[in-house]
């Protein structure tokens, strides 16, 4: 292939301690020293794309390890080193920080944001609020600052839990892969072809399972699912905004008693990768069920599925349940 390589001398690999990085697909290859497309992914959803799209050409690794909550990722000298290695890097903007310093301080030729690939939204603040609420956390969510001499609230960062959304970043890091390694453009085509299909498919599920459901109203821990949410005709309330953590406040508590009450909300959602105590709090004084509705930002053990297509699935069953579907 005619992919250049950017390999680190023998002698400073090992003073950085630079091993192999276990691949998303196989853990036989090291970052940067296959014969294949070398790719470093954010975190999963962005390996996830890598992988389907690269199919047997690429090697694709991820920053991110499974169960780590992305937000809070720290970029170390080792993987520092393994993304001056790669071919390509593949990550969306806004979302992990210590990422895009790393990625800007590289001097990889193929650097892929997703952020620039379909179009981020802000989704306003309060009870609704995304990557752009004041008085929240500022560890996990540090990309609040990156953007604010430019507007006042922060995009969205969560594209990837709209399935329409996700298909135009597809096609957008398929095209970058055919021209980083033009060799196999036409099985990069082809593949990408295949995922948008199935998303696209995918898309048309949610349409259906959601089209007729007693309540449009679910409450969150953690606001990840706005573009989802308006993709459906639906209204995310989150419970305590951006910090997934912190304890609602008593005003927030009765204000969403009351608002499960007039909209017939049944359910309290959390998610896989942070505690459920926001939400157990919430269910217990509003009387309300709690479950499962997985922000896809990591695959684990506790996942409802293997990938995304699964855990998707499974997201649409909890909805259709939480919200009454017909």
């Amino acid at each position: 292939m005619n992919v250049r390589r950017r390999l680190i001398p023998a002698a400073l690999a090992s003073a950085l301690g630079l091993g192999a990085l276990t691949a998303c697909s196989s853990d036989s290859a090291a970052t940067g020293n296959t014969d294949k497309f070398d790719v470093v992914a954010s975190f999963y959803p962005m390996a996830f794309l890598a992988e389907q799209i690269g199919g047997d050409h690429a090697n694709v690794t991820s920053l991110t390890e499974p169960g780590q909550e992305p937000h809070d990722l720290e970029i170390s000298t080792k993987q520092r080193a393994q993304l001056e290695e790669a071919d390509a890097a593949l990550f969306l903007k806004g979302l992990q920080p210590a990422v895009d310093e790393a990625v800007a301080q590289t001097g990889i030729k193929t650097k892929i944001d997703a952020a620039t690939l379909t179009t981020l939204e802000d989704h306003g603040t309060g009870g609704h609020s995304h990557e752009g609420e004041e008085g929240h956390s500022e560890e996990g969510h540090a990309e609040e600052e990156g953007h604010a001499e430019e507007e006042e609230h922060a995009r969205d960062p969560h594209i990837w839990l709209d399935p329409v959304k996700y298909a135009e970043v597809a096609e957008g890091v398929g095209k970058a892969f055919e021209k980083a390694d033009p060799e196999n453009a036409a099985d990069y085509a082809k593949n990408t072809a295949a995922l948008v299909k199935k998303l696209n498919g995918l898309n048309a599920d949610f349409e259906n399972g959601l089209k007729n459901t007693r309540t449009k109203v679910f409450f969150t821990n953690h606001a990840a699912f706005g573009y989802l949410a308006e993709r459906y005709g639906l209204t995310q309330e989150a419970i305590s905004g951006l910090d997934p953590e912190s304890e609602p406040s008593g005003a927030r508590v009765r204000e969403l008693q009351e608002e499960a009450k007039a909209d017939g909300v049944t359910t309290v959602f959390y998610e896989t990768l942070v505690s459920d105590k926001t939400a157990k709090t919430l269910a217990r004084d509003a009387n309300l069920k709690t479950d499962v509705l997985d922000p896809l930002e990591g695959i684990t053990g506790k996942s409802r599925g293997d990938d995304y297509f699964q855990v998707m699935e499974a997201n649409l069953k909890a909805l259709q349940k939480a919200l009454g579907a017909k």
